[in-house]
Parts: C-alpha cells; structure tokens; sequence
C-alpha cells in the first residue's frame, strides 16, 4: 500500500509545493494533491520520478503493511534472510547512537584481581560519553549497592584527593576498588558493603593509588 502521509511528509521536508512537484512530472496539480490524498496513487513511473525527485529509496514510500504483505508472499528460506538482514541492519542503527568503552580486566570489588593482566580488554557501548582515563570490570560485591558486579567502573588517574573518596588501589600485586582513609601507618580500604570487613595496606608494603573512581554503569546489549 501506498503511503500517502510520506509522500506529504517528504514533500514538505523537501520544501517542495504540490504545485512544483507536479510540474516537474507534467501531471495536474489535482492529480498530485490525489497522491497525498490517498485516493489515487503514483504509478511506477511517476514512483520512481518522485523518489528521485525527493533523494529517497523506492520502498520509502511502503507503509508497514506493504513489508509485512511482501514478507508472507516469501517462501521460509528468504524469510530468514530478510530476518537476519534486517537485525543486521537494526543493531548497526544502535551501535551508530551509542559510544564505545574499552574495558580492561577486572578491578576487585572484594578479594582482589591482578592488576590489567596482559592488557586485553573488551569492547562495551553505553548510551552517554562519560569522561574517564580507563575502565575496568567490576568483579566482586563487596561494594555494592553502589557498584554491581559485571558493571563497568570507569577511573580518572589522580593521587589520594580525600579520606573516604572511592579509589582503585594498587597493593601486593593485586588491585580494589575501595572507599580509602589515611592513617599514620598506612591506608585502610574500606567496602561499602558491610558484609566485608575492612583491608589495611601499610605503607612499607607500597600501595599505590591508580585513579579515582568516577562513574560506573552496566553496560547496553546490541
């Protein structure tokens, strides 16, 4: 079926008046005002003038019930095709709407985890730009509510800002994501999750502040 509305609606968009556009194809002005009427439509010449007329596919001009009318007359085979590609081109839609994190190996929300490993990381989207330095995995719960386990923590390399600021803590070849207070013999790691007890790195043994955390969430299926 022919979509009256598009027609009208590109039309416009074009800046075209129903006038102009029926003198180029050299038909009345009534006839054309039928198109977007709805009483008559275009045949597949005067179809393919006007998509050329307004920059856009033939098919633009289908309604929904066009594509679900042609997609029953397919036989099971090209169905999945038209499936397949059509999903194809949906998640290509998403990912040109979202940005792109690298996301390292995990940081520890609870015991530990080696600090980036061999420096593969993976590739996850989100729907905003947030401003980071690098992000890691969240692995563990003793951080949550906050931070999720499975969520994506994202980190702005800084030295120690404030006692109970969220860090990642480089310490006894192991890293955590922990709320950080200085003490005179060394730095305590705090969980927010109450169900952990508390960690303390002294300072001979070396901890090192990473970053800050700055912002965290879970990211998009595409």
């Amino acid at each position: 079926m022919f979509s009256a509305k598009k027609l009208k609606n590109k039309r416009q968009e074009a800046g075209y008046s129903q006038v102009e556009i029926a003198s180029i194809l050299g038909i009345s002005k009534q006839s054309y005002s039928n198109w977007e009427n709805g009483k008559t439509k275009p045949n597949q010449k005067n179809l393919t003038r006007l998509s050329q007329i307004l920059a856009v596919d033939e098919s633009y001009f289908l309604s929904e019930y066009d594509v679900v009318e042609i997609f029953t007359q397919l036989n099971e085979s090209n169905q999945g095709k038209v499936i397949s590609y059509s999903q194809k081109l949906l998640n290509q839609q998403k990912l040109a709407s979202l940005y792109t994190y690298r996301v390292y190996e995990g940081l520890s929300a609870g015991t530990g985890y080696s600090y980036f490993g061999d420096g593969a990381y993976d590739e996850v989207y989100y729907d905003q730009q947030l401003d980071h330095d690098f992000a890691s995995w969240v692995k563990g719960h003793s951080m949550e509510p906050t931070f999720q386990n499975g969520e994506v923590v994202l980190i702005k390399q800084t030295g120690f800002d404030y006692d109970g600021a969220i860090y990642a803590i480089d310490w006894n070849g192991q890293t955590y994501i922990k709320k950080v207070y200085r003490e005179p013999d060394g730095l305590r790691l705090v969980s927010i999750n109450s169900d952990y007890s508390d960690k303390f790195a002294p300072y001979d043994e070396s901890p090192r502040i990473i970053g800050k955390i700055v912002g965290n969430f879970a990211p998009l299926e595409v």
